[in-house]
């Protein structure tokens, strides 16, 4: 994952080299050095040849990404269902870091994951291959409303095309249920942090925040809690 978030907004391979380097000096990082959290620890920090330090980013992104396993394993044990779970946090994980440090969602993610997500849903039994595709459509569709009509309002580019693909892709895992729910969570999210980080910067409503790490935490709630909360939404409003 940390691989992917440094290359590919770089244009980089992620195959070649096959191995991991340090940014600094480009020596190749031998694989007791690269041991999720436990070499950053290790080593203080800092890379063994050169000293230069190592980003936090590395520790964060392993601990996320081991809480998300065991979080599924937890919810869905091990099954395929849990293992297509997995695989699909872990490209939220990616692209959520690849948005806040470049503002840009690749397409080399995005756009493969549609398909994929299409067949994926084939083995989810809470998701029909129908409702995939309904959540395709409206995921893509309804943000790509949103980005339209506000070019018509303004005729400035609001919504990025990024963020209509990723819901697109999410909404093939998700179906339209979930889709609907991303949006809900994103935006309330979204709305919460945009506006708490205006004030703390002093900016104004013009200031832009990435959306794809709130569409992302949208769909991971969704994954976990999402049947339960609508569920307890609808049943409250009796």
């Amino acid at each position: 994952m940390n691989v992917c978030i440094y290359r590919l907004p770089l244009e980089k391979s992620i195959a070649d080299p096959p191995r991991s380097v340090c940014p600094s000096c480009g020596s190749m990082i031998k694989y007791y050095d690269n041991l999720p959290v436990l070499s950053y620890l290790w080593l203080k920090g800092s890379c063994r040849h050169c000293s230069a330090p190592i980003s936090l980013r590395y520790p964060l992104v392993e601990t996320l990404a081991g809480l998300a396993a065991a979080s599924v394993f937890l919810s869905f044990g091990l099954t395929l269902e849990g293992l297509i779970y997995f695989v699909f946090i872990a490209v939220l994980l990616v692209i959520t870091f690849i948005d806040i440090d470049h503002k840009i969602i690749p397409n080399v993610i995005s756009i493969p994951g549609i398909p994929i997500g299409l067949i994926a849903s084939l083995a989810l039994p809470e998701v029909t291959l129908k409702e995939s595709a309904l959540g395709l459509l409206i995921g893509g569709g309804s943000l790509l409303v949103v980005a339209w009509v506000y070019h018509l309002l303004t005729r400035k580019e609001g919504m990025g095309g990024g963020d209509i693909k990723l819901l697109a892709m999410i909404g093939t895992i998700v179906g339209w249920k979930g889709v609907l729910f991303t949006i809900f969570v994103s935006s309330a999210v979204g709305s919460l942090v945009g506006l708490t980080v205006m004030l703390a910067k002093g900016k104004n409503m013009k200031f832009a925040v990435p959306f794809g790490p709130f569409l992302a935490i949208g769909a991971v709630t969704y994954v976990f809690f999402g049947q339960r909360i609508i569920y307890w939404y609808f049943h409250l409003l009796r």
